[in-house]
Parts: C-alpha cells; sequence; structure tokens
C-alpha cells in the first residue's frame, strides 16, 4: 500500500525538494530561540557580540591572541565601542556583562555615524526643532522658523546624509519691513525653585510683573517685547551647567542670561563671555563675582556678600568684641566672603580665633566651636544649611547669654521653624537656639514711599506680589526678600535696552540683529547697565566699576521669635543709624571670651607681719651680743673666744634676718618696675648673712681641728695659733662668696617672672575665669647658678658637720667656745639642707615658702646667738669680771695681758731647748764612761805582764823619772768639763801611775770631747 503512495520519478524530486525547504524555514525560525538557550547555557559570562558598523571593539585587558581565542567574557568585564575615521557612536558606548548572560542595554543601538556640522542647528532670529533631540547625526531633521517680523528664506527642513552633511543650504531670517507687530528679544533665566536657596519661588512672578509692565508700557521698548525663557537650576552648578548648554544651544537666541544664586552664576558668567552675552544676576552675593577680569560682562542687583562686612566690623567694635569665630559651608561664596572678613577684622585688629568649615554635616565644625570656647560666631551658609547648623547648636547649647550668632538675613524669616526631614530637633529646640542672634541683610526694599521707574512704590509692589503668589505665606516662600532685586533687575535690563536703541540705530544695526559673535551690541548694552541709576522698589539702583549694586545694609535681632530693626549701616559714608532697641539673655551684650581676671598672688600679711616682728627681735638680740661682745672685748673669757669672729658671726646674723623682709615684699607692697631691686637685696643680704655667720663658725671649728688634732710629735710645734690666719680663713670665704654673686649678677641678672597657675571659675555663674599669677626672683639659668651655689655651701655645711663632730672632745682655752660653735654648725647645716630642697618644691605656694624659709632663718639665727653669747653673758652676770679673771691667771700662770703672755711663751721656749741641750750631754757622758770602763779593764791586764819582765831584767825606774804623755794634764782636762760632770773627776785620779808603768814606756792616749 506504500508503495502505492510514494510518488516516483519527478514527483519524487519534487517531494523532497518541499520537504527540504519546509525543513529550512523550521530550522531558520527557531534559530533564535536556540541563540537565547545557548546564551543563557553560558553561566558565568556572556557570549562575545559583534561590533557596529563602521566600528570595533576594545576589549580591557586582552591581548590580540585572548580576543581571537577567548569565546565567553566573565560577569561585570565591560566592553567599549570605538568608531573608525570622524564617525561618533550614538547609543550605548560601554557595555557590561550581567550575571544572567547577557549584556546592558541591549534593547538599544549602537551606531557609529557621521555629525553633521551644529551650525545648522540654530537660526538668527528664528527657532530650530531637532528631529529627534539630540546631537545631529545621520538620519536627523531640522525644522526652522522665524520669529515674528522675519521672513523664512530658503527651505524649512534639512537632513543630515550618511556623508555627514546636510541636504540643504542654511536658510535665514530676513526682517520684513512690513510687518507692523513687536518683535522678540528674549532673556534666557534660571530660576532656583528648589535646593539650598529656593529663591525662585518669589523672584520668578516678581521678574514676571516686571516684564508684563515694562512690555505694556509705551516708552520703553515701543517695537520690542521681551520674553523669558527659564529653566530650574536648583541652584546646582552641575545642573545650571547642562541648562546653560540648552539655553544656548537651542533657539531662540537670548540677548541677555539671567542667573539666581551665586554658585550657578559663577558658571554662567565665566562661560558668557564666549558668546558675547551680557549675565545679569538677582541674588548671586558672591564676593568673587566682582572680578572683573573673570566675569567681564556680570552685573547683579543684589550687592556682593563683602558689603556685609564693614556693617559686621562696626558692630563689633560697637560692642567692644575683639576675638570672634566662623562657621561656613565649603562653597566659593561664602569662602570669598569669608576671606574678605578677615582682612577687614585684621585691620580693624580684631582676631578671628576659631575657623570651622564643613560641606554637608556640621556636627564636627559646631563641636570644635564649643570645645574652643567661641563666644561671638558668624555663620555662613544657606538657609537648609542654617537648619542642621543650629540643631547641632541646640545640642551642643552654644546659645544663650554667652553667646551672639551673626547670620546672613536672606533667610526667609521663619527659616528655623520649617519642618526639615534632615534635622532631627523640634520647632521649640530650634526657637530656642536661635534667640537672639544678629542678621546683617541689603536693604531690598525701600523703606521709603517713593515711586521709581515703574511707578508702583515698595508697599504697593509687595501687595501685587502677593496677589501673584495667590495668598502663600511669604516667610514660606524662598526668595520673598529677594523678590525686589528681581524686579529691579529686569526694569534695569529694559532700561538698558532701551537706552541702546538709538545709538544702534545710528551705526545702522538693531537690537533683533543680536547673535553670539555680535560684540558691537554687546558692548553698547554694558555702557548701558553701567551708566544706570534709578529709583526701584528695592532702593536706588546704582552699580559700582565691578558691576555690584551698592546700598544699605539692614541690621536685625531676633527678639521672641521674630526679627526686629535695630539698625542701618551706610558702607559708603561709614555712618550707623541706630535704633537703641537691641535685647540681649544677659545684661547686656556678652564678652568675645571667657574673661580671664589676672589675679596676683600675694603673700598674707598678717604671716608677714608675724615673721618680720621675730626677724626684727632677732636683729635687736644679734646688736645686743654684738654690742656686748665689743664691751667686753678686754675680759680673758671673751678673749679666748675670739671676739673678733664673734662679732662677725653676730653681723651675719643681722645681716641674715635682715633679708626676710625683702623675701616678704612682693608687687603689693612695690611696683613691678622695682621688684628685681628687692629680688637682689634678697640675694645679697642672705648670701653675705650666710657668709659671715657660718663662714666665721666654720673657720673657729676649722683652725681647732687643725691644731689639736695632729700627730703627738708635732702637737707642741702647733699649739700656738696666730689671730691672722683665723682672719685670713674668713676672709677667703667671704671673698669667694662675694665673687660668686658679682659674676652671678653680671652675667645673667636676677629679674622678675610671672609664673602662671590653672584658671580658676568662681561659684558664681559669672562668663570670668581666674588666672592665678605669681611673682618670682629669677634669671635665664636660675637652675644652674642654684646648682652652683648649693653644692659649694653643701659641701661647706658637711664638712663643718664632720669638724665639729671630730673637735667636740678636745679642750683648749685658746678658742673656748668651740663647742658652742659646733652645737650652732649642726643646728644651720640642718636647717639649710631641710629648707633648700624643701622652698624649691613649695616655690609655687608663696606662703608656705615663706614661713619655711623664714622660721627656718630666724630659728637657726635664734639658736646660733643663744649658744655662742648667752653663756658668756651668763658667766660674766653671775661671777663678775675680776673673779673670772683671777681664776684664768691662777690656771694659766700667766699674767692677763698680751705681753705678759708673750713673755711666757718666750720662756717656755728658752726652757725647752735648754732640756734638749741637757739630755744631749747626758747622753754623751754615759757614752765616755762606758769608753772609760774598757780603757781600764785594758790596763789591768798589760800591768800584770809588765811585772813579770820586770822580775827578769832590771829594777823598775822610779816613777817621777817617766816622762808624762804630751796630751795628757789631769788639772787641765779637769777643769775643761762642764760644771755637770764633776762629780764624775775621781775617774782620773790614777791616770799618771798607769802611765808610768806602763810596759816599754808607751803611752795610752785619752781623748776628750
Amino acid at each position: 500500500m506504500l508503495k502505492d503512495v510514494v510518488p516516483s520519478g519527478p514527483l519524487l524530486f519534487l517531494f523532497y525538494a518541499e520537504m527540504a525547504q519546509l525543513l529550512f524555514l523550521v530550522i531558520f525560525s527557531m534559530l533564535p530561540t536556540l541563540i537565547t538557550s545557548i546564551h543563557n547555557s553560558t553561566t558565568g559570562g556572556c557570549a562575545i557580540i559583534r561590533p557596529p558598523r563602521d566600528g570595533g571593539i576594545r576589549y580591557r585587558g586582552l591581548t590580540q591572541e585572548q580576543i581571537r581565542s577567548v569565546q565567553i567574557l566573565p560577569v561585570d568585564y565591560e566592553i567599549e565601542y570605538i568608531c573608525r575615521g570622524s564617525r561618533v557612536i550614538l547609543g550605548p558606548k560601554v557595555r557590561k556583562c550581567l550575571s544572567d548572560g547577557t549584556w546592558t542595554d541591549m534593547d538599544q543601538q549602537s551606531r557609529c555615524l557621521m555629525l553633521c556640522p551644529l551650525v545648522w542647528t540654530y537660526l538668527e532670529n528664528g527657532r530650530v526643532t531637532v528631529i529627534p533631540p539630540g546631537p545631529p547625526a545621520e538620519g536627523t531633521m531640522l525644522h526652522y522658523s522665524c520669529n515674528s517680523g522675519f521672513q523664512l528664506e530658503g527651505r524649512n527642513v534639512s537632513h543630515c546624509t550618511k556623508l555627514g552633511k546636510w541636504d540643504a543650504p542654511k536658510p535665514l531670517c530676513i526682517y520684513d519691513g512690513s510687518y507692523t507687530g513687536k518683535k522678540k528679544l528674549y532673556i534666557g533665566a534660571l530660576f532656583p525653585m528648589s535646593g539650598g536657596w529656593p529663591g525662585g519661588q518669589a523672584c520668578l512672578p516678581s521678574a514676571q510683573m516686571a516684564l508684563d509692565l515694562v512690555n505694556n508700557r509705551s516708552d520703553i521698548l515701543p517695537d520690542y517685547e521681551l520674553e523669558l525663557i527659564y529653566y530650574d537650576s536648583m541652584c546646582d552648578p552641575g545642573e545650571a551647567t547642562k541648562l546653560l548648554y540648552d539655553l544656548l544651544y537651542t533657539d531662540p537666541i537670548k540677548i541677555v542670561l539671567m542667573p539666581g544664586c551665586s554658585s550657578v552664576s559663577t558658571v554662567v558668567a565665566e562661560a558668557a563671555r564666549m558668546w558675547n552675552l551680557i549675565v545679569f544676576s538677582y541674588g548671586s552675593s558672591s564676593p568673587a563675582l566682582s572680578n572683573r577680569q573673570r566675569f567681564p560682562t556680570f552685573f547683579r542687583t543684589h550687592p556682593s556678600a563683602t558689603l556685609h562686612n564693614p556693617t559686621r566690623v562696626h558692630l563689633f567694635q560697637r560692642w567692644n568684641w575683639t576675638k570672634i569665630a566662623t562657621i561656613q559651608q565649603t562653597t566659593e561664596v561664602f569662602t570669598s566672603t569669608l576671606d574678605d572678613l578677615e582682612q577687614r577684622v585684621k585691620e580693624a585688629k580684631i582676631e578671628i580665633s576659631v575657623r570651622q568649615s564643613f560641606l554637608t554635616d556640621p556636627a564636627v565644625a559646631v563641636k570644635n566651636l564649643k570645645r574652643q570656647d567661641a563666644r561671638i560666631i558668624v555663620g555662613l551658609f544657606y538657609e537648609t544649611e542654617a537648619r542642621k547648623v543650629f540643631c547641632e547648636v541646640y545640642k551642643e547649647k552654644l546659645y544663650g547669654k554667652k553667646y551672639v550668632w551673626f547670620l546672613i538675613g536672606w533667610y526667609a524669616d521663619n527659616w528655623f521653624k520649617i519642618k526639615d526631614p534632615a534635622i532631627n530637633c523640634t520647632v521649640e529646640q530650634m526657637t530656642e537656639a536661635v534667640e537672639g542672634h544678629v542678621t546683617t541683610e541689603i536693604v531690598m526694599l525701600n523703606p521709603e514711599s517713593v515711586r521709581g521707574a515703574s511707578n508702583l512704590t515698595s508697599q504697593e509692589f509687595l501687595a501685587q506680589l502677593m496677589s501673584r503668589l495667590g495668598g502663600k505665606n511669604p516667610e514660606e516662600t524662598g526668595g520673598f526678600q529677594e523678590a525686589p532685586l528681581a524686579y529691579d533687575a529686569v526694569w534695569a535690563l529694559a532700561l538698558a535696552l532701551n537706552k541702546t536703541v538709538e545709538p544702534l540705530r545710528a551705526k545702522g544695526k538693531r537690537l533683533e540683529d543680536f547673535n553670539y559673535n555680535n560684540k558691537d551690541i554687546t558692548a553698547e548694552l554694558y555702557r548701558a547697565l553701567n551708566t544706570s541709576s534709578f529709583e526701584g522698589v528695592s532702593g536706588h539702583v546704582v552699580f559700582d566699576a565691578q558691576g555690584s549694586r551698592m546700598a544699605w545694609t539692614l541690621i536685625e535681632q531676633l527678639q521672641g521669635g521674630s526679627y526686629k530693626k535695630i539698625g542701618y549701616y551706610d558702607s559708603t559714608k561709614h555712618n550707623l543709624s541706630w535704633y537703641g532697641n537691641d535685647r540681649w539673655i544677659g545684661s547686656g551684650p556678652p564678652a568675645d571670651q571667657t574673661r580671664v581676671i589676672e589675679e596676683f598672688r600675694f603673700l598674707s600679711q598678717k604671716l608677714f607681719v608675724s615673721v618680720s616682728v621675730f626677724a626684727g627681735v632677732g636683729i635687736l638680740l644679734g646688736i645686743m651680743c654684738l654690742t656686748f661682745n665689743i664691751y667686753n672685748s678686754n675680759v680673758r673669757y671673751i678673749q679666748n673666744s675670739q671676739p673678733y669672729l664673734n662679732n662677725i658671726t653676730a653681723v651675719g646674723c643681722v645681716l641674715a634676718l635682715a633679708a626676710v623682709f625683702p623675701l616678704g615684699i612682693d608687687g603689693q607692697h612695690v611696683q613691678r618696675s622695682q621688684f628685681p631691686v628687692v629680688c637682689q637685696f634678697r640675694l645679697w643680704l642672705l648670701g653675705l648673712g650666710f657668709s659671715l655667720a657660718y663662714g666665721s663658725m666654720f673657720t673657729k671649728i676649722w683652725w681647732v681641728h687643725t691644731v689639736f688634732t695632729k700627730k703627738d710629735e708635732k702637737k707642741e710645734k702647733r699649739k700656738h695659733l696666730e689671730p691672722w690666719k683665723l682672719y685670713a680663713t674668713m676672709g677667703v670665704l667671704l671673698a669667694i662668696d662675694v665673687l660668686s654673686l658679682m659674676i652671678w649678677q653680671i652675667v645673667d641678672p636676677l629679674h622678675i617672672t610671672v609664673e602662671e597657675f590653672t584658671k580658676e571659675a568662681p561659684k558664681k555663674d559669672l562668663d570670668i575665669l581666674i588666672q592665678p599669677l605669681l611673682e618670682h626672683c629669677s634669671s635665664e639659668k636660675m637652675n644652674t647658678w642654684l646648682g652652683v651655689v648649693y653644692g659649694y655651701k653643701g659641701l661647706l655645711l658637711l664638712m663643718g658637720i664632720f669638724l665639729a663632730y671630730e673637735t667636740k672632745s678636745i679642750s683648749t682655752e685658746k678658742i673656748n667656745d668651740h663647742r658652742a660653735v659646733g652645737m650652732a654648725i649642726y643646728n644651720v647645716a640642718v636647717l639649710c639642707m631641710i629648707t633648700a630642697p624643701v622652698t624649691m618644691i613649695l616655690s609655687s605656694q608663696q606662703d608656705a615658702s615663706f614661713a619655711f624659709a623664714s622660721l627656718a632663718i630666724i630659728f637657726s639665727v635664734y639658736i646660733t646667738l643663744v649658744v655662742l653669747f648667752v653663756p658668756k653673758m651668763r658667766r660674766l652676770i653671775t661671777r663678775g669680771e675680776w673673779q673670772s679673771e683671777q681664776q684664768d691667771t691662777l690656771k694659766t700662770g700667766s699674767s692677763t695681758n698680751n705681753n705678759d703672755e708673750e713673755k711666757s711663751r718666750q720662756l717656755e721656749r728658752e726652757n725647752r731647748e735648754l732640756q734638749k741641750i741637757i739630755q744631749e750631754k747626758e747622753e754623751r757622758v754615759t757614752e765616755l764612761r762606758n769608753q772609760l770602763a774598757e780603757r781600764q779593764a785594758l790596763r789591768s791586764r798589760r800591768n800584770t805582764s809588765c811585772q813579770n819582765q820586770n822580775q827578769n831584767h832590771s829594777a823598775p825606774l822610779h816613777p817621777s823619772s817617766q816622762p808624762d804623755p804630751p796630751s795628757y794634764s789631769p788639772g787641765t782636762q779637769q777643769h775643761s768639763l762642764p760644771p755637770s760632770f764633776s762629780n764624775s773627776s775621781n775617774l782620773y785620779q790614777g791616770e799618771g801611775k798607769l802611765s808610768r808603768n806602763h810596759c816599754h814606756n808607751s803611752r795610752l792616749p785619752l781623748l776628750y770631747k
């Protein structure tokens, strides 16, 4: 059966051909689905796509070899389209790989096309519509139309071809001489309806009011009609740049530009000169806009923000403020204003102690103001930021009777009551924080009822503006205060344009001929504006050489939640009109800083008087001791105590006590210029007093130790002390001290220094701090000099203690009070070693330091005088002078005068010499006796030998026949001996016999000395 059905031959060929065609159609229709499934299956990347025609793809980070081999690109990888030659990309230029395996913006086609010339996109005195909107590329169509009073010459449509050229010449708008209607002049305006300063909310209706009146006036621009083309700049320079591009590159041509806030005006005015456009601002206050080099065609009815600064400086001086702080938002207008303020306050000798800035969050800046004790604060920021600032001010308690804030006056009257989601403070808290602040505001509404160029008074203007606003609350309408400036700006432009009509007509030109390359019309308009002078609703309108409005400044203060006028200031005449109704939270204007009262710490007068009494009594005691010692200097007991050294000790004690008085004298008693003299008295009296008193005692104890503690064989030579040695030692010690003090005062003299202590707050809630001060006598290298003096004196004190200890058991009549001197040295040394470091530690406590030092001086002096002189007084009073002398004579065996004593010393010396001679003679006699004994023994042996020889030979000779030894003469020898040897003459009685019986007539010589 199938066989019958299957065709054969040509029919079979046609059958297969139809089947193949059907299969191809099925596969072709399913291809996009297959491709999509392949893309979706490539998890972790995207497949490479084709570049646009006449273009290519730039693969970032891949080499040519990698590009040829790679098929899948990873997620987040970006490719960039590039075009050949002069073509440009229309559509997405960069695509990014998404996680689903697709590329971004695949619904938008990217093409490389040629651009046609931009000059076709605008038409003088006409309008150009670009279809579709955007850069004029291949396929773009332009539609042309002319303004009223002009006729189009040429095609009204032009297309951009593939070659980047328009298919028709650019048409022209030719003036129609038969046209009798008004020709339009367009003003391109940027009104900030929102943003940091939403001034357009009231300024735009005000400008439209002015345009309506101008266009209805037959005496102003009768042949022209002004039309306003405006956008919302949001007070944002970036947005304004985009809108400026639209204004310049879309028809119709604008003859003037009117930006609003300063940041926008800066962008517009700097670029406008490239298009020969006049820029006229109604709400720009930045001082930077006064730079004619940078902004050569800029004018403004709003005065420069620097106009506030002379007013502020005058108020600072009025309220005696010399220290202020600033906080600003980091924008050019406020930075320039602050730079100008800094220069002005510097000239007025006012210090900016704290300068803070912020971008969006003022919390840190406000905390720094609080931490650095800012009191008078100038705030420069927009209204929205002002709410943020004062919310932080409330949190930091930087308000109240101690603080004054200076703000810009062009905020809305209830700016602090407007609910703002950017802050977390209530209206009550904001109202409390802003109370009492002062604003300086340019006079923007003529206070007098004068009809100006618009034939309206300021009050009539306000009434019409309120009607146009539809009953909106002026306090909640941004830019309400600046509305008169916008109104007068339009009138200034209209009057200037009207003034240029005749000069241009004389040159064969018209206002409607203006284009962005026409400098002549711009120059005429510039001259007209520069010479403008008329009465407006904001006051007298006149411009300075920088194009800024000159005006008065209104001073207001927030009192009870509403602003009150407290004065006007005319900066041109430096004249302040003051109402005298300023009100403060405290008793008056606060201090510009925590007032620091310098308070010197003086010595307690009760302590000074008490110590001075003791010192005075001590001086009298010293004088009494000195008088007693001098009067009784001839008494033997006094003489044996070295009275001259005791006199020096008494004088030194008096000088040391006299030093107590300058120690207690401070700035309460003498002027500051005389204080160095007091310092000199302190140093010299105390230094010389110590040198004399202690030096004399040290001299005594030194020589007692030197004389009476030597070896026994040298005692006899040193038991006599010459007085001149004592005085010489004392002189050396005194000379060392005087020389060291002189060098100190010549090289590094003492002067007054003031020590500052930690500031103290009074118990009462007063805006003051007490700065305690204490005067000191000091020098540049005080520690070095004190180290030298203390080191030298310390060695003397230690040596004095040692010598006193060594001589405590010695008893001598030459210095009979050396034990008392030792006790005094102990006393002085201990007190000095304790007082010196303690007074250095207590130097910052004037009462304790003075009490410790002065009482140490008094005690040491009292003890010294009592120990040295009171026993002498007691002895002479109780025993009587004669009894003392008699006892001293019995003890010493000598007379009481110095001559007898010297004779006694001479006799003692002679006696010692004679005793020495006797001892030497006795030693010689003993030696001779020993020699004689030896010789007698020798003779006895020889006599025995001679007797034996005589018996054998011959009879003995007669003794008389034997001759005497020539050197022997008994009588002579005996008489030659000294008398002390007379008792030993019997030793020589048998010498003659011995000689005569000598064998062989030999002689034995005797030697004598």
